[in-house]
């Protein structure tokens, strides 16, 4: 049996959800295929917008995992690079723990202030760990990712 994560897509080419498939075999279209019928089931738009979803298959390049056609670094200051590595980290926290169905904005919250708070630690030491700075270090990545 083989897993793969597909990603799904809305219209914009904008991620929406990404879903491990297992089949016994088949071709990336296979998979695909399977992704697309699964958003369908988990109803992840409303039925008028199903004709405009679309899914890739989802790489990992060393280590952490990053969809095809996505050249923006997860760990890059952009927004794009910040809700990437939200939604790895979710995706993580959602497997790890069993993959419960309907949590997904708590998964989603986790991630974000788990990453958040390891920016700012990262950001504190690299400033030479000076007394006091911690919090107006998760004030700025705080105000970045509201912004």
């Amino acid at each position: 049996m083989t897993e793969r994560l597909v990603d799904i897509l809305n219209h914009n080419r904008n991620v929406i959800h990404t879903y491990p498939v297992t089949l016994t075999e088949g071709s990336d279209i296979d998979f695909i295929a399977k992704g697309l019928e699964a958003a369908a089931s988990g109803h992840l738009v409303p039925d008028s917008e199903l004709p405009g979803l679309t899914a890739r298959i989802h790489h990992s390049r060393g280590g952490r995992m990053a969809p095809d056609d996505d050249h923006v670094a997860a760990d890059s200051q952009t927004k794009i690079g910040l809700k990437q590595e939200v939604r790895e980290r979710a995706f993580l926290l959602w497997e790890k723990e069993g993959r419960f169905e309907g949590r997904s904005d708590e998964y989603w919250h986790r991630a974000l202030n788990e990453h958040l708070r390891e920016r700012a630690y990262a950001l504190w030491q690299q400033e030479g760990s000076p007394e006091g700075r911690a919090d107006e270090n998760f004030r700025q990545v705080r105000k970045f990712e509201a912004d």
